[in-house]
């Protein structure tokens, strides 16, 4: 087992279709649903992209009903 402070696994920022963050092994093909942003690095350097780009926590499902009820008022 690898301790955090030892951890020199690179890893992929990666996304799935309701827009939820995670990152993963960059030498692993990604599990399915989930696609790369484009951002690698460290597990730190990953989180931290992740901790700035994701604002919203909120499913993109949740997102649009919420704006079509929104819409509808």
């Amino acid at each position: 087992m690898i301790a955090e402070h030892d951890d020199s696994m690179l890893y992929q920022v990666v996304v799935n279709h309701e827009e939820q963050y995670s990152i993963w092994f960059s030498d692993r093909p990604l599990p399915l649903g989930w696609k790369a942003v484009g951002k690698s690095g460290t597990k730190q350097e990953c989180l931290d992209y992740i901790e700035t780009v994701w604002t919203d926590m909120r499913p993109l499902s949740l997102r649009t009903k919420m704006e079509e009820a929104s819409a509808e008022q």
